[in-house]
């Protein structure tokens, strides 16, 4: 989640909350000798640069804070921020929701993942996830988090829970317990890519939103390697960016090799696929 102040004159709502996260991003450099289990130095991987071609535009509730998003099925999730406005909906891609429900404050919800009949939802820095039921939304258990929550994604081959916590790492997780099973660190050219935030698992490989960039990575998640920057820039007009506005939120559409993409207080979200740049 972590989000910094980033302009100046901002509203006070969005400052108060960007300030709240300075915290997060005030870390000590991560490793860049890191990786796997055993601090193996990972070396330098080929990155192949690519950028979004929209295919089609939706309208995107421009209140919602954005911080997780997920296609299962036909239904699409998204998990939304910010103490005492944080919620989770589900419902038809072309429709508004027709699930919603709430999180009491001080909960701020962050990253959310289907699994099938439940789904996870992660908070920033309440040390609780939250486990519902995927149809109804509704609250089954919360299980302590010891970590910050940013993003999560199930990578279903190996059945296990990928998180970020704004770091450069990602820390596999057992998806019934949520307890760590291992971690790795994220390079590209040898070097960290920090501030991973909203994770999306496709097939062998997990995506990532990097704060307050236009930039999506793709990663390897058996060695951290960058396998693919991608471009997301120039999607919404200049009028439409108000502060606190930044690209979060990378679903794939199952079935097919596209993704959608969108952002915190965006009020537009895009059908897209990737192709060279």
């Amino acid at each position: 989640m972590s989000e910094r102040p980033c302009r100046t004159g901002a509203a006070v709502l969005v400052g108060v909350l960007l300030l709240a996260s300075c915290a997060a991003g005030e870390r000590a450099p991560d490793d860049p000798a890191g990786g796997a289990a055993g601090g193996r130095r990972v070396a330098a991987h080929r990155v192949e640069h690519l950028r979004v071609k929209v295919l089609k535009t939706f309208p995107h509730d421009p209140a919602a804070f954005t911080q997780g998003l997920e296609m299962a099925g036909g239904t699409l999730y998204e998990g939304t921020g910010i103490s005492g406005r944080s919620s989770v909906r589900a419902g038809p891609l072309d429709k508004k929701p027709t699930v919603r429900t709430a999180l009491p404050a001080p909960l701020f919800g962050e990253g959310i993942t289907v699994l099938g009949r439940t789904l996870w939802q992660l908070t920033w820095r309440n040390r609780t996830a939250i486990e519902r039921d995927a149809r109804t939304l509704a609250e089954l258990r919360r299980v302590p988090y010891r970590d910050e929550g940013w993003g999560v994604c199930l990578e279903r081959a190996r059945h296990r829970l990928v998180t970020s916590d704004g770091s450069s790492r990602l820390t596999f997780r057992d998806p019934r317990t949520l307890a760590k099973t291992g971690e790795v660190a994220v390079t590209e050219g040898g070097r960290p890519v920090k501030e991973l935030n909203e994770l999306e698992c496709v097939g062998a490989a997990v995506y990532a939103n990097v704060l307050f960039t236009d930039r999506i990575v793709r990663i390897d998640p058996a060695t951290g390697a960058v396998t693919a920057s991608i471009d997301a820039s120039g999607l919404l007009r200049d009028d439409e960016l108000v502060p606190g506005a930044t690209l979060n939120g990378i679903a794939a559409v199952p079935g097919t090799d596209q993704f959608l993409i969108t952002g915190k207080f965006w009020p537009r979200m895009f059908r897209v696929v990737l192709v060279s740049g």
